[in-house]
């Protein structure tokens, strides 16, 4: 046998093993050993670790309780009487882990490594309205006198196929297994691996949490922030706990405020915004305090500040919001009609969005919609879609003045559609906003603590100070204020 020919040029590429490889490497470890439960989609996962050989080492039972009743009188009755949803995943999870460990001694299986998976999914319906979307997750031992480790994740389908979501998912199961197993030591690798054979095209994660003792280091908000950045979903969320949240559970049928900003940090400007602007809101008929969420965004073409994501800054950022008792949503839209168009999704409520007189000058801006076949106008019909209202925040001008919805300038071509939306009350002025913080920037604030000057604590919402030196946020250091104080 001779080598293997190497010729200039050649590029390294990443060999992935097979499916077929991945489920025979399991199957051929005399220790592993699970269950596996999957309602909805067919056995799709288990199907793979049948077909590669020796699964007999690998496979203690396999079910799908596919009748409800059956389903009830296994895993019992859910409280929203649902069948796709966490709590269900996790029930199936800790049962069929509970009933593994009660049935097989510890003292005849000294080495094995236990583990449950389970899937609950609804695949496309019939009249094909419904795309489709489930959960699926893995408990697992990596030693035998180890406590369990989780991985729990929810997807979408994007194909219109129930033969091809029923493939693509089982796909999924076999890397999730896999890397459970194998790229445990490396979270944001197991994430990328789960794609392995897959297509961004055919399948959506818009949630991911990792937990027990192998993750105990893991930030599961970083986690989101990875699902974002690798393209896998559009935007995530976290909830005042700093937990992930599954946002078509947070958004659905919520009136919804929504601002946007980078919020590096967060100051008294964005706090007086929020709450002159939430008045009004909740001033509009048919918005009720109880069903009505506010929602901080910041976008990802905002956290690159300098092209690359720094995964710090935004988490220091993700905190502090978290911390004044807000949710936080991370997104990939850079055009505020997106938003619009992604919240409209979940909900069919009322919807506002709140924003300083640059951003809506900004918008304005045709640039931003040269992709779009119907331009301006299309991404417009989309913005204000139904009840949508912008509630403008004042800026100071160059000489002092304050710009409001009534003198600000956009270009000359733009004017007439621009007092279209204004006749019609799209846009609104926010009127009993505090004057004397008009001049607070947050990229000052920002210089102003990275240089280690003194005097910006004010300019932040109480308690926020407090926690960016507490946690030396911000490139924050008590040492340079000494310095520049001596």
């Amino acid at each position: 046998m001779g080598t293997e020919i190497k010729l200039k040029g050649d590029k390294v590429i990443e060999q992935i093993p097979s499916i077929k490889d991945k489920a025979l490497r399991i199957n051929l470890n005399e220790n592993i050993y699970g269950t596996f439960a999957e309602i909805g989609a067919g056995q799709e996962t288990v199907r793979h670790f049948f077909r590669s050989g020796g699964s007999s080492g690998t496979i203690a039972k396999a079910m799908s309780a596919y009748d409800k009743d059956f389903s009830d009188a296994v895993y019992g009755i859910e409280k929203d009487g649902r069948y796709v949803t966490e709590e269900r995943l996790k029930k199936m999870l800790t049962l069929e882990g509970q009933i593994i460990e009660e049935r097989l001694s510890r003292e005849k299986h000294p080495t094995k490594l236990f583990f449950s998976y389970a899937n609950t999914v609804a695949t496309i319906d019939f009249a094909k309205q419904f795309k489709g979307h489930g959960w699926v997750g893995i408990r697992y031992q990596i030693e035998p006198d180890e406590a369990y480790n989780e991985i729990i994740l929810h997807i979408r389908f994007k194909e219109t196929d129930a033969r091809l979501q029923q493939e693509t998912l089982g796909i999924l199961g076999v890397n999730l297994i896999y890397g459970a197993f194998y790229k445990y030591n490396d979270p944001k690798r197991l994430l990328r691996y789960l794609y392995d054979h897959l297509d961004k095209d055919q399948l959506e994660i818009d949630t991911i949490n990792f937990s027990g003792p192998r993750f105990a280091h893991v930030d599961n908000r970083l986690m989101s922030l990875q699902l974002v950045k690798n393209g896998m979903t559009d935007a995530v969320m976290f909830n005042p706990e700093g937990k992930n949240v599954l946002p078509a559970a947070v958004l659905y049928k919520k009136n919804l405020l929504a601002f946007r900003g980078s919020f590096r940090p967060v100051t008294n400007v964005n706090l007086d915004m929020y709450e002159k602007s939430l008045k009004m809101f909740l001033e509009e008929n048919k918005v009720e305090k109880d069903n009505t969420l506010v929602v901080f965004e910041i976008t990802l073409s905002n956290l690159r500040s300098d092209g690359e994501i720094d995964e710090r800054d935004f988490m220091d950022r993700a905190e502090l919001l978290c911390s004044l008792g807000q949710t936080v949503m991370i997104s990939n839209f850079q055009e505020y009609y997106k938003v619009v168009e992604y919240f409209s999704n979940y909900t069919k409520a009322r919807m506002g969005l709140a924003m300083g007189v640059n951003n809506l000058v900004d918008i304005f801006d045709e640039k931003y919609y040269r992709h779009l076949s119907g331009g301006i106008l299309e991404a417009f019909g989309k913005l204000f879609y139904r009840d949508m209202k912008v509630f403008l925040y004042p800026m100071l001008g160059e000489n002092g003045e304050i710009i409001t919805s009534d003198n600000l300038k956009v270009h000359p071509r733009m004017k007439e559609l621009y007092k279209f939306f204004k006749f019609n009350g799209k846009v609104v002025d926010i009127k009993d906003y505090n004057p004397n913080i008009l001049n607070v920037f947050s990229r000052e604030v920002l210089k102003m603590i990275g240089q280690g000057k003194t005097g910006w604590e004010p300019m932040l919402p109480s308690g926020v100070a407090e926690i960016i030196k507490e946690h030396h946020l911000f490139g924050y250091h008590p040492q340079k204020e000494l310095e520049q104080n001596s």
